[in-house]
């Protein structure tokens, strides 16, 4: 089967089927006519979009001991925010189409900053409630940036994608090696280093206020694309009865799983072995850090190839290896496995949006399959957090939860080699 032309398919749009007015065109031109306002805007959201994760991981014992937490109730602390991304995913389209990318874009800074203020109320519901907060605002980011970026920056998609998953990357870095100084700082509260960061989503939603404002009548003038029924592609086939599909979602799914159970429990697999949290969150920081190396260099690669089955044999295998190291020796080679890990995960993560591109044969084909794929693969990764917290409670140790995570590696190799071949849904 040939190959598509994809030069236009850089990133899945939530707006892939809805037709700008004359109207919406003007109001877009003068929305890029201030792009230093919109670049500043779309990096501020985007370090947005893993620091409230990230920032839990390093306080995770801190959070388990206010409370009386169990190993398998801490693990919801960062399940939870990751089982609404899959939820929020459902929504975000319709919204987009609805209201506008730019208002709620600005309506997800805005419960991000009230969600991470909730997480630290001194209640285990607040703990919770908050973390549903969290992940239903991130959801909304991460559906939102790629088409934002594919639609306003046209010319420009792989630059400002790499600008954009760069700042991401860079606020889980931030993030992660801060928390555990800021609770020092603060006098021991893990509250408090917390939510300091609703600080930073309330920055970036007062930059985004103005594109809200300029872009405000837009929205009402776009016309409905006729043809795409919800969830179908070009042929009228939905994306959810296409065994290619589903085997790019499972991907993308399991890749996910292995990357939100070292955000949830790396630093306490260091600690329970006798690293010091301060020394476990800059090495956890460093695993986020390296990741940009792999998210980078793995896409550019994938684009080049008409099969990107030996990419999904290095990702899984440099994440694989990297969990054995961690079950082996963890500490004396804490570095060493928080790097090969990082590159596997950042590769991974890379070309599983990439794929969702490559195997789409237009526009909207490859909204509809970016939505599965993430709603069904962030479902997928919640269990991972929970799973290994619950497998670490029964069995006392790491041995066994990295073992099933290995597990999951092995499935990721083998459905990524049927998502890697050359075809399209």
């Amino acid at each position: 089967m040939s190959r598509p032309d994809t030069d236009h398919l850089l990133l899945p749009d939530a707006e892939a089927d809805v037709r700008p007015s004359p109207a919406a065109r003007a109001a877009r031109r003068a929305l890029l006519a201030h792009p230093v306002v919109l670049l500043v805007g779309i990096v501020l959201a985007s370090l947005n979009m893993r620091a409230a994760l990230a920032s839990v991981s390093p306080l995770v014992s801190d959070i388990s001991q206010s409370f009386g937490l169990s190993s398998t109730a801490s693990s919801l602390v960062t399940s939870v925010p990751v089982l609404f991304l899959g939820l929020g995913a459902l929504v975000a389209p319709w919204l987009a189409r609805r209201f506008g990318s730019e208002p709620v874009l600005l309506f997800a800074l805005l419960l991000l900053a009230v969600g991470i203020l909730v997480r630290v109320a001194p209640s285990p519901v607040a703990l919770y409630g908050g973390g549903v907060l969290v992940g239903t605002a991130i959801a909304l980011l991460n559906v939102l940036m790629p088409g934002l970026i594919k639609r306003d920056f046209p010319d420009r998609a792989a630059s400002m994608t790499s600008v954009y998953t760069g700042a991401m990357i860079a606020g889980a870095t931030l993030v992660a090696a801060s928390s555990v100084p800021l609770e020092k700082a603060f006098g021991g509260s893990w509250e408090a280093s917390l939510a300091v960061w609703s600080l930073l989503a309330v920055l970036a939603a007062v930059t985004w206020l103005p594109q809200v404002l300029i872009a405000r009548g837009r929205t009402g003038h776009e016309v409905r694309m006729a043809s795409a029924r919800p969830g179908t592609g070009t042929a009228g086939k939905s994306v959810w009865r296409s065994a290619l599909a589903w085997q790019v979602t499972l991907f993308m799914g399991l890749q996910s799983l292995w990357s939100y159970v070292l955000i949830a429990w790396m630093p306490t697999i260091f600690t329970d072995h006798g690293m010091s949290r301060s020394t476990a969150g800059v090495i956890f920081a460093f695993n986020n850090l390296i990741q940009v190396a792999g998210a980078f260099a793995v896409p550019l690669l994938a684009g080049r190839m008409r099969s990107q089955r030996p990419l999904i044999v290095l990702v899984t295998s440099l994440v694989a290896a990297g969990y054995a190291g961690l079950m082996i020796a963890p500490v004396s080679g804490a570095w060493l496995w928080a790097g090969v890990l990082g590159i596997g995960q950042g590769g991974a993560v890379g070309l599983a949006l990439t794929m969702i591109v490559l195997r789409s044969g237009d526009a909207q084909t490859a909204a509809r399959l970016s939505g599965m794929a993430q709603t069904v693969g962030y479902l997928l990764a919640a269990v991972g957090p929970l799973a290994a917290g619950a497998v670490h409670q029964a069995t006392g140790g790491w041995t066994i939860p990295i073992a099933l995570v290995l597990g999951v590696c092995a499935a990721a190799l083998a459905v990524g080699l049927f998502a890697a071949r050359d075809r399209t849904v």
